[in-house]
């Protein structure tokens, strides 16, 4: 019996940061062997030959796109909201979505007012997300990947990505230590880091331990990933994100919309612990 392949999926506006981001799922779905889609969403109220039209201008790149990388790659139009149609496609029980691959501009204009569009049509997904600016830096692998420790319970969570991308591109995993003078919150978060030192090592991926230095922690991840070249971050989104996080700029869209344009896989949290390996056997 044929197994169906999972799914990455790319949102597509028909703009050069698109392009980027299908780049980047063709390196990843050339490793794990998925397929790609292209997303597109609509407004509710679009004609139905304005639609057709889309599908059929969409469906066309899909072929090029094909083509070009020797890939199965196809189109689907949606419509709605980009802040709510993409999660919903992605969550979808029967929608076999592995991965988001999403390219972004940054925060520009009003987004600096608003909060990061990018991360509002992240955090309603159950699926990771991986956020890019420009295209990929080479065509083999991920290198260098920063893996942020702080004290939350989350941080478990993205150990799934982190063992993942390790696996698959032989990536070193970069694990930076959040320093703080109070008690409590170290012991946490040498339980986080301890937690995913023994997964690494049951993984066979190589490490290395940093200490962040003191300061903002948004603004010392990026300094740090800088400084490295790192190929990608990998964070948890803020658990039940809210209007005032978006306003007074939560940390992760800084990281997101960082000025070095490392690509960010994003990941959020959920009740329980995602199990570790999922990508791997899946």
């Amino acid at each position: 019996m044929e197994v169906t392949k999972k799914i990455i999926v790319v949102p597509w506006d028909f703009t050069p940061v698109a392009e980027n981001a299908l780049a980047h799922s063709v390196r990843i779905a050339r490793m794990v062997n998925n397929d790609i889609c292209l997303l597109h969403v609509v407004d509710n109220d679009i004609k139905p030959r304005a639609e057709g039209e889309k599908q059929a201008l969409l469906n066309h790149v899909a072929g090029e796109a094909s083509a070009k990388y020797n890939m199965n790659i196809s189109a689907r139009v949606v419509k709605g909201s980009i802040f709510t149609s993409i999660a919903e496609f992605v969550n979808h029980k029967n929608s076999n979505v592995n991965l988001v691959v999403m390219g972004t501009h940054g925060i520009v204009g009003m987004q600096k007012l608003t909060g990061s569009w990018a991360l509002k049509v992240i955090v309603k997904s159950k699926v990771p997300f991986i956020v890019v600016q420009n295209p990929p830096a080479d065509n083999e692998r991920y290198r260098n990947i920063v893996f942020p420790i702080d004290f939350r319970l989350e941080n478990k969570e993205k150990l799934s990505m982190a063992i993942f991308m390790g696996k698959y591109f032989d990536s070193k995993i970069h694990l930076l230590k959040t320093v703080t003078s109070d008690k409590s919150l170290i012991r946490r978060i040498n339980v986080n880091l301890n937690f995913a030192i023994r997964y690494l090592i049951q993984n066979n991926i190589d490490y290395a331990i940093h200490e962040m230095s003191r300061g903002k922690y948004a603004q010392r991840t990026l300094e740090f990933a800088d400084m490295l070249k790192a190929d990608l971050i990998v964070i948890m989104t803020t658990k039940n994100i809210s209007m005032a996080d978006y306003m007074l700029g939560a940390a992760e869209q800084y990281i997101i919309a960082n000025s070095s344009k490392i690509p960010v896989c994003c990941v959020n949290p959920r009740s329980t612990f995602t199990k570790v390996g999922q990508f791997m056997y899946a």
